[in-house]
């Protein structure tokens, strides 16, 4: 068992894995590293919501000030971990006399049982950051375990599972640096990080070839352009102005596979609309580069996990 130094969690993503070229092609989009003071400014504002003007007035009443405890979080279902930094910056917060140690890094599969982390100090503090850190690695995990379950499902075929902008409003970064810890691969961050002309966009505009003229226009050829399509006609049309990633917006599998053959090669294909654990292995079969799933971030269950107080 070691202790994981806050330093190496800051910057979870190599710079070489970010959405690596698989074939010839990869989405348009940077790095998103947890920077420590981000980590630092979300727990401060989860601890300073859960204890209020008054802190844990429970503790106080029922627990001696010079009570010492030795705590275990476990995991009490399978999946895979994420969110260490935030429940380590927890306690430390909490107060800096806790000893923690980390047993694992982000991204490792859990079994029911696990050890994940141990604290061990004065009992008070250990409880008042009990739920925040808890809260944060059931989160995270949960997001990166659903990631996890459709990244397995696709592995036998060249698609990636990758995340959308469908995120918990303030924890965009949290969310998609647990698709990663889950085996996925992040999709833009932000307006700023790609052109995606989507269907707004593109009834607008007045049509995908105006569309996409006028971002080619605007950002020059440094920046490629994604466009969602919902009907081969609008796939053709993209093509043949120049789009460089297609969005295949709700296509059923044998449209997925019409359009592959389409797009022969000529820009990258990214699947979205109707993803689960239903419909993934159908979606990855048709032969696309990319698989969005919104339902990763905005409907991940969390991941079960707890802590318990050691008396042996």
């Amino acid at each position: 068992m070691s202790t994981v130094p806050m330093k190496q969690l800051q910057i979870f993503y190599p710079a070489d894995e970010i959405m690596p070229d698989t074939a010839q092609h990869s989405l348009p989009v940077r790095p998103h590293p947890l920077p420590v003071q981000m980590v630092s400014d979300l727990v401060t504002h989860a601890l300073a919501e859960d204890w209020g003007r008054l802190g844990d007035i429970t503790s106080a009443a029922v627990i001696d000030d010079t009570a010492q405890a030795h705590a275990i979080i476990r995991a009490r279902e399978d999946g895979v971990l994420a969110g260490l930094a935030f429940a380590q910056t927890a306690f430390e917060k909490s107060d800096t006399a806790l000893q923690i140690k980390t047993h694992l890094t982000d991204g490792h599969a859990l079994l029911a049982g696990t050890e994940v982390m141990t604290i061990t100090g004065p009992a008070k503090p250990i409880l008042a950051a009990e739920r925040v850190a808890l809260n944060f690695l059931g989160h995270m995990s949960g997001i990166a375990s659903q990631t996890a379950e459709l990244c397995a499902m696709v592995a036998h075929t060249p698609a990636r599972i990758c995340d959308t902008r469908k995120t918990t409003p303030g924890l965009r970064s949290v969310e998609k640096y647990a698709v990663r810890a889950g085996g996925g691969v992040n999709h833009r961050f932000g307006l700023d990080d790609a052109i995606l002309i989507k269907d707004n966009h593109i009834a607008v505009a007045g049509g995908v070839t105006t569309a996409i003229a006028r971002a080619q226009a605007h950002v020059g050829h440094m920046m490629r352009i994604e466009v969602e399509v919902d009907t081969l006609d609008q796939l053709n049309e993209a093509l043949a102005a120049g789009a460089e990633i297609l969005l295949l917006d709700n296509m059923n599998p044998d449209q997925l596979r019409d359009a592959v053959t389409r797009i022969d090669g000529r820009a990258i294909s990214e699947a979205s609309g109707r993803v689960n654990a239903s419909t993934v292995v159908a979606i990855a079969e048709a032969g696309v580069d990319y698989i969005s799933v919104g339902r990763i971030t905005h409907s991940a269950p969390c991941l079960d996990l707890g802590l318990d107080i050691d008396f042996a």
